[in-house]
């Protein structure tokens, strides 16, 4: 649902544009990915070298390998960034972002004392005052009528859920370690029953 949101509905995506995904293997990213490909984005994922592969297979049109090559020195622009991974700072992130693009900042890691990671989210729209740029922190609510229609896009085959690992509810705690680690390719499952 916060793919869906932020795509479509807080980055406006249409077809055609160029669109940035940072964190494109996470469980959030690798929904975006797709769900900017259903729109006829033109897809460049962000990820770790031992995930390009995956990234790769779910739709992306190019990968950004972030341990060899800085997507942020604005040889190339993009009219959004979906940023899923909450660790670059929104100044560097702009300089690839096209002059009139779109930013959606998807939860946070780190931050300040009191807003945790949160802080970018809440003050990005500051930093865009007296420009043509859009900078947004995206929290979403789940509603039915989200889940109705990545119903619809996954029962088309236009989005496929990557699944890193399931564990069974008596193992929550294991699975809520493993996400920790921010390591995951996708969504960690956990099984009632």
């Amino acid at each position: 649902m916060t793919a869906l949101v932020g795509v479509r509905d807080v980055g406006g995506l249409r077809p055609g544009q160029r669109v940035l995904v940072i964190g494109a293997a996470g469980g959030v990213g690798s929904f975006a990915v797709q769900l900017a490909k259903a729109v006829g984005a033109v897809v460049t994922g962000v990820c770790s070298t031992s995930k390009v592969e995956l990234v790769r297979s779910i739709g992306a049109d190019d990968v950004v390998d972030y341990t060899r090559e800085d997507f942020t020195d604005g040889a190339r622009r993009f009219d959004l960034i979906v940023d899923t991974a909450g660790r670059r700072p929104v100044a560097r992130l702009r300089r690839a972002l096209a002059p009139d693009g779109s930013l959606v900042i998807v939860g946070g890691e780190g931050g300040g004392r009191w807003l945790g990671g949160f802080q970018r989210q809440m003050l990005a729209p500051l930093r865009a005052v007296g420009s043509r740029q859009r900078l947004k922190g995206l929290v979403v609510r789940e509603r039915q009528e989200l889940l109705l229609a990545l119903t619809e896009l996954i029962e088309a085959g236009e989005v496929t859920p990557v699944i890193d690992r399931i564990y069974p509810l008596a193992e929550a705690a294991e699975a809520v370690r493993y996400l920790e680690r921010g390591h995951a390719a996708g969504k960690v499952v956990l099984t009632v029953g």
